[in-house]
């Protein structure tokens, strides 16, 4: 049985309102900002690879960090409905298959990777957790070929037995690897991100 709507999104806070007034399709924006804020990911002119980019805030963000003399391409199995800058492309797309596609994406070369896609959940953290992992493993698959010497990585992950063996993994390909919860993820949520900085 269905409960009755109610008029209040539960979801909604200041971060929401904020984005919407701000002309950000989610709050998600906020966490790509504190990011680059405590880590300086991106600068201008630099190539920037999204991965999971709809609804388009991240996107969004990236392409004013980069400015004119830069390029941010998205990918995401949604497409992206916002107005978004000439400095920015997105398709529509897997990352699992972008090889059996033949994706043009597998021919660039980035400065910085981003991953902030979730899995489909089921309500279990520890499948939930293993899904998240496979995931980044995948974006990183992809980070070892895309990303320049120098380059950085950031992907989410839930927090499960499988974050900290990642972690370590990422080790070997970065100078740094850092992990870091954003203020405005929200609070009961599992998240973090774990940042590699200078791809050996």
């Amino acid at each position: 049985m269905k409960r009755p709507a109610s008029k209040h999104n539960t979801w909604s806070d200041h971060y929401t309102r904020r984005a919407k007034k701000e002309r950000y399709p989610a709050r998600s924006v906020y966490k790509l900002q504190e990011l680059q804020k405590r880590f300086k990911l991106i600068k201008s002119g630099d190539r920037v690879l999204d991965l999971g980019c709809a609804p388009g805030s991240w996107t969004l963000y990236a392409a004013k960090l980069v400015g004119p003399n830069g390029k941010v391409v998205g990918i995401d199995l949604q497409p992206v409905t916002e107005r978004l800058p000439k400095s920015t492309e997105t398709v529509v797309g897997d990352i699992y298959r972008l090889e059996a596609d033949k994706s043009p994406i597998l021919t660039q070369r980035f400065d910085v990777v981003l991953r902030d896609m979730a899995p489909s959940t089921t309500g279990r953290k520890d499948v939930d957790a293993a899904r998240s992992a496979e995931l980044c493993r995948a974006a990183w698959n992809l980070a070892e070929t895309l990303l320049q010497t120098g380059g950085h990585f950031c992907c989410k992950i839930f927090t499960g037995q499988d974050a900290k063996p990642f972690s370590e993994d990422l080790k070997r390909g970065f100078r740094q690897v850092r992990r870091f919860k954003p203020q405005s993820s929200r609070k009961a949520s599992k998240e973090v991100f774990v940042i590699g900085l200078g791809k050996r």
